[in-house]
């Protein structure tokens, strides 16, 4: 072994590291799972957040997130809104008032607005507005999902007050956009797109953003980085994150990892499934 690969190797040794949002109860990983989360502890990666999306993938989620001890969120994702979603919705109030005891539900979400997708918005401002409800009365952070939306719901947020707040996952705005989350008491979670040479924007802003803000996450298996060595995206390109994030802020993997762990574990309320 190398002195590098022996510094390398310490290094990792003391970095606490977990994925903020990874849907690892996907499809796409029924062939390897078991080999997945093997490999995701030699590598210094505790845990991932596993997100809901939908009332039909709540089953499987929640067995994948029982069988690898993983916290999780339970929510309505604006790609699975109806126009009309009061059904999904009462499910999801079914599925949360079974489970609201569990220390292993952390979360509202997915949920959010995506105008990608907006055939259906009416829906998702119905659903979306439910589901912030649902979170002040639980006491729980929400998962947002925000895609060419952020004034329309940075105006749904200023009408709401979310005592735990949430994190706005895969961020991929403006300082200035960052600043008006971070003020309504969100978190910005970073994932791989900050690992594409032409993700400019995104760099300069997250070099400038407070690392208390900062929740690191893959959104496994999507948004694979580009010139990723496969197309389905895992939690083991969480190092390369931290380093990136190291690098922008001028400071070490290890302070990078510490406070986005920190973070995780405060917004999540981890510390007793995190020993």
């Amino acid at each position: 072994m190398t002195k590098l690969n022996s510094l390398n190797e310490r290094i990792m040794s003391t970095m606490r590291i977990l994925d903020s949002h990874a849907h690892l109860d996907d499809d796409l990983f029924d062939t390897d799972r078991d080999e997945l989360f093997e490999s995701m502890a030699q590598t210094g990666i505790e845990t991932a957040i596993i997100p809901g999306v939908s009332p039909e993938r709540w089953d499987k989620q929640l067995d994948i997130a029982k069988r690898y001890s993983c916290p999780y969120g339970l929510g309505i994702h604006p790609w699975f809104c109806e126009d009309n979603p009061q059904q999904a919705l009462k499910q999801l109030t079914d599925k949360l008032n079974r489970y609201r005891e569990d220390p292993y539900l952390v979360a509202i979400g997915e949920c959010g607005l995506d105008k990608i997708r907006k055939d259906n918005w009416d829906g998702q401002i119905i659903a979306l507005e439910a589901q912030l409800s649902m979170a002040q009365q639980l006491n729980l952070p929400v998962i947002l999902h925000v895609v060419k939306a952020h004034s329309e719901m940075l105006a749904i947020l200023k009408r709401y007050s979310l005592p735990r707040g949430g994190v706005i996952h895969g961020f991929y705005g403006s300082l200035e956009i960052a600043s008006e989350y971070i003020k309504l008491g969100f978190k910005l979670g970073i994932g791989g797109l900050i690992l594409n040479t032409s993700a400019r924007k995104l760099k300069t802003c997250v070099a400038q953003l407070p690392l208390e803000s900062l929740l690191i996450e893959t959104d496994s298996p999507a948004m694979t980085p580009r010139n990723a060595a496969e197309s389905r995206n895992t939690p083991l390109i969480l190092q390369s994150i931290i380093a990136e994030i190291a690098n922008l802020h001028k400071k070490s993997s290890v302070l990078i990892s510490e406070h986005a762990f920190r973070n995780a574990v405060q917004l999540f309320d981890l510390k007793l499934i995190l020993i």
